[in-house]
C-alpha cells in the first residue's frame, strides 16, 4: 500500500475513531484528555489533506474518470446490489478532503477556547470529530449507499450539535425542526438511488458513470 493509500486511509479514519474514544473514554480521558485526542490527529490530518492535494492539483495524475480505489469492507453483497465502504481518491474528493479537514481543523481549534467555560467539552468535541467522520465518508464515498450513510451522518451529528444545549428549550425545538426537514430530503435520496439501481442495476459511481451515455442515447432515441 503507497503513501497515498495509507495517508487517506487516515484522513478518513482517524476523527472517527477519536469520536469513538472521546465519546466512550470521557470518564477517564476528562475534558483536555477528549478536546487533545479530537484536534491533534485531525490537524495531522489535515497536514496530510494538503500533501495529497498538492500532489494531486500540481503533480502528474490522470483525471476523476481513473479514480484509484481503497476497499475497507464490503457491506450488501445481494445479486447485482453489491456496496463496500471504500475511499475513492480523484481530483474531486481530494479537494474536498482538504477543506472538509482544514475547515474542522480551525473549527476545533477555535472550539477550545470558546467551550472553555462549559462543563461537557468532551461531548462537543466527539460530536464535532464524529461530524467531521460522515462528511469524509460522504466526499470519499465510491457508490450511492455509502453517500447515502455519509449523508445521514452528517444529519444525525447536525442534530446533536444543534441540541447540544439540550437543557434550554430553544435548543430543544431548533434541531427538531432540522430532522423533520432532513427526512423528506433523506426519502427522496432513497428513492433516487432506488430509481439508479432499477435503470442501471449497479449502485457504483463508476458501473453508473460508464452505463449513462448509452441510457441518454436510449432515452433520446424514446423520445
Amino acid at each position: 500500500m503507497s503513501f497515498q493509500d495509507l495517508a487517506a486511509l487516515y484522513i478518513v479514519l482517524s476523527p472517527g475513531i477519536a469520536a469513538a474514544i472521546a465519546g466512550l473514554g470521557q470518564r477517564f480521558l476528562g475534558n483536555k484528555g477528549a478536546m487533545a485526542i479530537t484536534t491533534v490527529p485531525l490537524v495531522i490530518g489535515a497536514g496530510l489533506a494538503a500533501y495529497l492535494f498538492f500532489n494531486q492539483v500540481f503533480g502528474h495524475h490522470e483525471g476523476p474518470a481513473h479514480a484509484h480505489v481503497i476497499q475497507i469492507l464490503r457491506w450488501f453483497d445481494v445479486g447485482t446490489f453489491v456496496a463496500d465502504w471504500a475511499i475513492r481518491i480523484d481530483t474531486l474528493s481530494v479537494v474536498m478532503m482538504f477543506v472538509v479537514t482544514g475547515v474542522s481543523s480551525l473549527v476545533h481549534i477555535y472550539s477550545i477556547g470558546y467551550m472553555e467555560e462549559d462543563p461537557h467539552r468532551a461531548r462537543f468535541f466527539s460530536y464535532l470529530s464524529l461530524f467531521t467522520f460522515a462528511m469524509l465518508m460522504l466526499v470519499t464515498a465510491n457508490n450511492f449507499i455509502q453517500l447515502f450513510f455519509g449523508w445521514e451522518g452528517v444529519g444525525l451529528c447536525s442534530y446533536f450539535l444543534i441540541g447540544f444545549w439540550y437543557d434550554r428549550p430553544s435548543a430543544n425545538a431548533a434541531p427538531i425542526k432540522a430532522f423533520v426537514v432532513n427526512r423528506v430530503g433523506d426519502f427522496g435520496f432513497a428513492l433516487g438511488i432506488m430509481g439508479v439501481f432499477l435503470v442501471f442495476d449497479s449502485i457504483s459511481f463508476d458501473a453508473v458513470f460508464a452505463a449513462a451515455p448509452g441510457k441518454v442515447d436510449a432515452t433520446m432515441e424514446f423520445l
